[in-house]
């Protein structure tokens, strides 16, 4: 109401403030326009969007760099934002678009003269490059954190203890998904940063960010590679149920969910106490992750869920096999609903491979026709899975078609064991001894077993 206010309030202000009478006036107003049709809850939010960049760019014909410096740059800044949330155009287009803009602000937010407003803005050109789709990936995260890094010598915790904290945790996001370097030493790096902003970032003064932190704490624990994996999981585990504490299904339904679904992970892959019961741990997480990702709200996040219970449903040891295997078949085949190869290309060929596992091992049926199933599945998946793009999911996916091939019924059974051959052979050139020893000796144990 307030925001409407405002807005209706501006307006009649530009019916004197014109640009022709009073153009310093008439620029600071659409400033103060575009701020509030960028923050607006009513209407249409892509309308909105787009009505703050015209504002915005309609200040930025007074304020120019030449005559108002620092307006400029405050402007060039608000409207990086609007371009970084915008909905309408293209994504990649409207991110670059964000970037120019900060980097424009940044030739006035000089870090000598206006300290605050540069590491502010280095922060924000982080987060558009962590989110950049144009150009190179790993090169994109390491500007994100050379960004972060520049914003960190402004944004100290003695003097800018929230910023910093906040600062941090985004560093730690960028180092999580790190391409470049180590991935185990990213991950601890990523650990760290966590660990930092839980001291300014404490559940009593910032509950909300400390549990945003537990939360992604629990994720960089997950998945991470040195120490003891067993208690890693335990520590997984450990810091998504104290995120719960805040975020709750009534007060945060979504944050809520989205822990859910990473207990649920995190119990599926869980070492320590009974497999048996971990599993039904993970299953009525994704399950109460489900109550609020629906696929009318959350389509992806509804997806992805239902991926992961198929995956759970695949594993379970209680109740029946057979039945459970059915389970997990029409879970994934709810993912597909709105995992298709057009729009989300790598999910899709995830969840083929999944599909093609759960056929493969399906009971109930015809044994013959639920292989060619699975064969079937494996293929698509390696219409997406190649060996230059993604060449770990191309591998375990020719391993798990060598498998399919190795055990087909129908056609010829030489020629199949000669397929099955091709396919482990293929899986063998990326699971090398070396880096992936596990792989490796079960590859060639089945292929001594399709040999014979």
């Amino acid at each position: 109401m307030n925001l409407e206010k405002a807005i209706a309030a501006y307006q009649q202000a530009l019916s004197v403030r014109t640009k022709k009478d009073f153009p310093i006036d008439w620029a600071m107003t659409q400033n103060n326009l575009g701020a509030a049709y960028s923050e607006r809850i009513r209407g249409d939010k892509a309308e909105n969007l787009e009505l703050a960049i015209k504002a915005y760019e309609r200040a930025l014909e007074v304020h120019t760099k030449k005559d108002f410096p620092e307006e400029w740059a405050r402007t060039q800044n608000n409207l990086s934002l609007v371009y970084r949330n915008r909905i309408r155009g293209d994504k990649a287009e409207n991110l670059e678009l964000a970037i120019k803009a900060y980097e424009r602000a940044l030739e006035v937010h000089t870090k000598k003269d206006f300290p605050e407003e540069w590491a502010r803005t280095q922060n924000n050109l982080s987060l558009v490059y962590r989110n950049r789709i144009r150009g190179d990936k790993a090169e994109n995260l390491e500007l994100a954190i050379k960004a972060y890094e520049l914003a960190l010598k402004v944004h100290t915790k003695k003097d800018f203890p929230e910023e910093w904290a906040r600062t941090q945790n985004n560093l730690s996001l960028v180092y999580r998904n790190r391409i470049r370097g180590d991935k185990a030493e990213n991950l601890e790096l990523a650990i760290k940063a966590y660990e930092l902003a839980l001291k300014v970032h404490t559940k009593k003064d910032f509950p909300e960010e400390w549990a945003r932190t537990q939360n992604n704490l629990g994720i960089a624990y997950r998945n991470r590679i040195s120490g003891d994996k067993a208690e890693n999981l335990e520590k997984a585990i450990a810091a998504y149920e104290l995120a719960l504490k805040v975020h709750t299904k009534q007060k945060f339904p979504e944050e809520w969910a989205t822990i859910q679904n990473n207990l649920g992970l995190a119990y599926r892959n869980r070492i320590r106490h009974n497999r048996e019961s971990n599993l039904e741990l993970a299953i009525e997480a994704y399950k109460r992750a489900l109550w609020v990702y629906t696929k009318q709200d959350f389509p992806q996040n509804w997806a992805m869920t239902q991926n992961n219970l198929g995956s759970a449903y695949r594993e379970r040891i209680r109740h029946n096999r057979e039945s459970n295997l059915e389970l997990a078949i029409e879970a994934y085949k709810r993912a597909l609903w709105v995992y298709t190869k057009q729009d989300f290309p790598q999910n899709w060929a995830m969840t083929q491979n999944n599909l093609g596992s759960a056929y493969r091992e399906r009971i109930r049926g015809d044994k013959a026709e639920n292989l060619e199933k699975a064969i079937e599945a494996y293929e698509l998946a390696l219409s997406v899975y190649t060996k230059e793009d993604f060449p770990i999911e191309w591998a375990m996916n020719q391993k798990n078609l060598g498998n399919a091939y190795r055990d087909r019924i129908r056609g010829d059974k030489a020629e199949n064991l000669e397929k099955a051959i091709e396919a482990y052979e293929l899986a063998l050139s990326v699971y090398t001894k070396k880096d992936f020893p596990e792989e490796w000796a079960t590859i060639q144990n089945n292929l001594g077993a399709a040999y014979s």
